[in-house]
């Protein structure tokens, strides 16, 4: 059998190279930073890595946004870490998101455990984390937050926002809220608002976490993740990353041994394999963050005109994309977001692509999308350029 498994080198050889998280902290006491809910706090910290090089004019830099567990490791290999980046295979030189061109920023959501504050976070008047006394957060929250990340690098205006589901949704935000800082736009799998169904899902993985009695109304650090419902919830999700056509192809109906068990043992390698998911998923990520970033993404609400509200001209271009087996987030919401903006008179290109990998696709097909990225930052940028040369 040949070893499909990439050494740590070759990891290194094939992307940005080895990269150091690194952190950023604002809002300190007295300039609190203020969330949608009402509520104020302060210090705030964001983790975030940088690939690339920043141009003297400040006019390369894009902002990769992650999915709901994701990190500001997007790329590279973290120093004595094995782990290549979750977007890896899109950024780096001759990439989709090419270095040797562009600055690329990633940043840890306000709200996250890699890094960024949130509930876990140690909540300085107490000593203890915050738990379910931290705030509850939206998607405009993150992007408010992000916004201080690029004023901290003295970026006026961003090239590009681009990332896909929940990351999707953040660079529609940023849209939004700073149409005069965005150049150009690329939200991948998502929507512009959560379905009825997608809540569904949503609200039974949280109960999944708060029904399991190690979750103890959210104050279960210092005792252990609660482990069990934090399993079941990303089971769940997992299963809607994929499509009926993967799952096939991957397990059908193989058994991990030769018979049934007549138990409830997992005779199936589908049931293996989500609960190795779910099993290696509470090592990485907290119970509660998982609580609150699925209720920001509930929240989340870009319908009705509140894209671009009455009024306001923006010149962002869009380049959205949709994968046909994509059954949580399925192209026709990303077709109302393009419908959405042509109503405007936005400049907007729209993609759907063909992929057997559901949603994931996003993460995995690299190819397709590379050379429609490649394609529509290069125009972006040389028009920037052109724009800058003129005065405009």
């Amino acid at each position: 059998m040949i070893n499909m498994k990439k050494t740590k080198q070759e990891k290194i050889n094939n992307s940005v190279g080895i990269v150091e998280t690194q952190y950023f902290t604002f809002a300190e006491p007295g300039n609190e930073f203020k969330f949608e809910s009402g509520d104020a706090l302060g210090p705030i910290t964001l983790a975030y890595e940088t690939y690339g090089r920043l141009n003297p004019d400040k006019s390369n830099a894009i902002l990769v946004l992650h999915a709901l567990s994701g990190d500001a490791h997007a790329a590279g290999v973290r120093g004595e870490q094995d782990d290549a980046g979750w977007w890896d295979d899109m950024i780096g030189p001759g990439k989709a998101f090419d270095t040797k061109r562009y600055f690329i920023i990633c940043s840890n959501v306000i709200g996250g455990c890699k890094g960024s504050t949130g509930p876990s976070s140690v909540n300085p008047e107490t000593g203890k984390p915050y738990a379910l006394d931290f705030p509850f957060i939206t998607v405009a929250d993150m992007v408010h937050a992000q916004r201080r990340l690029i004023d901290h690098f003295g970026i006026d205006k961003l090239l590009c926002v681009a990332g896909g589901s929940m990351g999707g949704m953040q660079a529609l935000q940023w849209a939004a809220s700073y149409p005069d800082r965005v150049k150009s736009a690329i939200p991948i799998a998502t929507t512009l608002k959560h379905s009825p169904q997608q809540i569904a899902f949503n609200e039974v993985i949280r109960q999944s976490i708060m029904a399991d009695p190690a979750w103890r109304d959210g104050n279960y650090y210092g005792h252990g993740q609660p482990e069990k419902g934090l399993s079941v919830a990303r089971m769940i999700g997992h299963i809607t990353f994929m499509s009926d056509q993967s799952m096939e192809e991957k397990f059908s109906r193989r058994l991990k041994n030769d018979t049934f068990s007549f138990g409830f043992e997992a005779d199936f390698e589908v049931e293996g394999y989500l609960r190795y998911r779910g099993a290696n998923f509470v090592k990485r990520f907290d119970a509660n963050s998982y609580l609150y970033i699925t209720k920001a993404i509930d929240y989340f609400d870009l319908s009705g005109g509140r894209l671009i509200p009455h009024g306001r001209d923006i010149d962002t271009r869009f380049l959205i994309i949709s994968f046909k087996s994509d059954w949580l987030y399925p192209s026709y919401q990303q077709q109302e977001i393009v419908r959405a903006l042509k109503r405007r008179r936005v400049d907007a290109t729209y993609c759907e692509l063909t992929s057997a990998y559901g949603h994931d696709a996003f993460l995995i097909e690299a190819e397709e999308q590379t050379t429609l990225i490649k394609h529509f930052l290069d125009k972006t940028f040389n028009g920037y350029l052109v724009a800058d040369r003129h005065g405009n």
